[in-house]
């Protein structure tokens, strides 16, 4: 057989910036973000932002305005802010990754240019898709707005819409540009945005790092009644843990089956559509993470007092752990959930590759799952949320 191969390497600068106010008018954070270095001509940037935002903040938009006028001589706004719709519904189709495409071609941004994302996670998933086909690629840089995106999905490289009735089926991977944590921007938020977050961040403790478990436990107080400088470490640590496993961990795209950041997420995918995404994404992984601690117990991976400390713990946060679409015992037919774990199976290209606790700060991956075990540990959750009703 004749051939030609050759390996090809790239390497990618992955940048998160923390910061308050963003766009007052001596913030620099956001100019050194796009256009550190100095340019013969001004960086075109289209920026776009979330509706619910605006609502919070009426006068963002003209804010944002102000600001870039203040730097047209390196940052030019194409157009004022474009307000979009997020939440979770936004990802239901391609309309609004197109209405985007559109406005790249109408205002002419190439490769250069850059488009700045101001919202939650999936407003960053949809402008990140349509960074990431227009051109082939245009600069993103993510200003990610609730505690959850300023965890892991703002600071990560996934980009996707959901199709099928499936979860980011329709995605890229693509690293972007920068990211701006601004913290500010979490006074917006109602409370359940606001603890959105605090479940990826015990994920991640769970399998990455048992200080930083004992960490959230300490804090645990301050951060249900949402005190800022707790929250301020949280979300620091939780996102410094998530960019070091993807710059570090080997598998930046997820060539291969390993998924510990999944941890919690196989059955949360499938929650947030049982429920028609009345479950935020954090309150899912909360129900996932507890039902895959129980599951690792019940399998003798994890003794019973560190379960105990991991299902306490997002408890003491706030969260449910158990919603009615996880299913009933004694309803008469299979969990529903279960499915989920097939589509899990599907994504990872047929092996089954599911994390799960050895001890906390620690994870190995589990081969297959047991359907009998798996329903003993939905009816546990059950019990266990029908006592803390």
């Amino acid at each position: 057989m004749d051939s030609i191969e050759r390996n090809i390497s790239a390497s990618w600068r992955h940048r998160v910036f923390f910061t308050e106010h963003l766009f007052d008018s001596g913030n620099e954070v956001l100019q050194q973000a796009i256009n550190g270095a100095p340019s013969e001509r001004p960086t075109k940037a289209l920026v776009v932002l979330e509706s619910a935002l605006v609502s919070a903040c009426p006068g963002l938009p003209s804010t944002i305005s102000e600001w870039f006028g203040g730097r047209d001589n390196t940052l030019r706004l194409v157009v004022s802010p474009l307000i979009v719709s997020g939440g979770e519904q936004a990802k239901e189709s391609w309309a609004g990754v197109h209405a985007l495409h559109e406005a790249i071609n109408r205002h002419h941004l190439d490769r250069h240019s850059c488009l700045v994302a101001i919202g939650g996670g999936a407003l960053l998933d949809l402008a990140g898709l349509a960074a990431a086909t227009a051109h082939r690629g245009i600069r993103l840089v993510r200003a990610p707005s609730t505690t959850l995106a300023q965890c892991d999905s703002g600071v990560g490289v996934k980009n996707a819409i959901n199709a099928f009735g499936k979860k980011n089926f329709i995605g890229t991977f693509a690293v972007p540009f920068a990211v701006v944590n601004d913290f500010q921007l979490l006074s917006t938020l109602a409370p359940r945005d606001k603890r959105g977050g605090y479940s990826e961040a015990v994920k991640v403790a769970c399998i990455r790092d048992a200080e930083f478990f004992a960490a959230i436990e300490r804090d645990v107080a301050l951060l249900r009644r949402f005190e800022p400088e707790a929250m301020r470490r949280l979300i620091r640590r939780c996102a410094e843990l998530h960019m070091d496993h993807i710059a570090l961990g080997g598998d930046p795209f997820e060539f291969g089956s390993a998924r510990p950041l999944d941890f919690g997420h196989w059955s949360a995918h499938r929650l947030e559509q049982l429920s028609g995404f009345r479950l935020r994404h954090g309150e899912a992984v909360a129900i996932g993470l507890a039902l895959d601690t129980i599951y690792s117990r019940r399998v003798g991976l994890i003794d019973a007092a560190s379960c105990e400390r991991v299902l306490a713990l997002l408890e003491g946060l706030g969260f449910a752990l158990f919603a009615p679409e996880v299913g009933s015992p004694d309803g008469g037919r299979e969990w529903p959930l279960l499915i989920g774990l097939e589509e899990f199976r599907e994504h990872l290209g047929g092996g089954m590759a599911v994390p799960l606790l050895t001890r906390i700060g620690r994870s190995c991956e589990a081969n297959q799952m047991d359907p009998a075990i798996l329903a003993a540990s939905m009816s546990e959750l059950c019990k266990r949320g029908a006592g803390a009703a």
